[in-house]
């Protein structure tokens, strides 16, 4: 037995909108979503569309979490030569994601990139290798999901402050609802922290 294509799809191309931040690299994507009366379709991902309009990333793991209001987590990255790339989006609920600059030498070195990401917008988040990353849960509940182009890997384990001021975050989370892990609350700040990367060093 055949299954049906969703009608109307055949003859449309499924367009993937990048919208550029402040900092190079670090994109915002917007899915171009079919809607009728059933309800909608869309891809959430196309290596095709990806390869052509952001770069060329070998994802091997995909990765969920789900998380109540005022959980915090982050900023966390991997170490070289584990060091990670992450598409990220929320499927349930809404999240504030943050992406910040760790790269030595980057003039944009400390300077962050934030984007709400909710199950109504369908907005995804590419964040490179070479920054930290966070997200904060501003619904009752999320559910979060991201790809990742390395194995996880605890020994190249890496992480700064989700509670670094200097960053100037604004998390959108009253201080008395934040929820962090244990570990989350020992990262170091920016200030005292020894990034392992360099804007020299090709990280691609």
């Amino acid at each position: 037995m055949k299954m049906a294509r969703p009608s109307g799809l055949a003859d449309k191309k499924i367009i993937m909108q990048v919208i550029k931040t402040d900092i190079e690299g670090v994109l915002i994507i917007e899915p171009r979503l079919f809607r009728d009366a059933r309800g909608y379709f869309f891809e959430s991902f196309s290596q095709r569309e990806f390869d052509e309009k952001v770069r060329h990333i070998d994802f091997c793991q995909d990765n969920e979490s789900m998380s109540s209001y005022g959980v915090m987590r982050g900023l966390h990255f991997q170490r070289p030569p584990y060091s990670q790339s992450k598409l990220v989006r929320c499927v349930r609920g809404r999240v504030l994601d943050v992406a910040v600059d760790i790269r030595k030498g980057s003039p944009t070195y400390g300077k962050h990139v934030a984007v709400e990401l909710t199950e109504d917008n369908h907005r995804q988040f590419f964040i490179p290798r070479g920054f930290a990353h966070g997200f904060s849960v501003l619904s009752e509940t999320a559910v979060f999901q991201y790809k990742c182009d390395n194995f996880y890997h605890p020994e190249a384990d890496g992480g700064i402050s989700i509670l670094d001021d200097s960053l100037g975050i604004d998390w959108r989370i009253p201080t008395e609802h934040a929820n962090l892990s244990d570990k989350d609350t020992k990262h170091p700040l920016l200030k005292d922290f020894d990034s392992p990367f360099d804007i020299n060093v090709p990280l691609y």
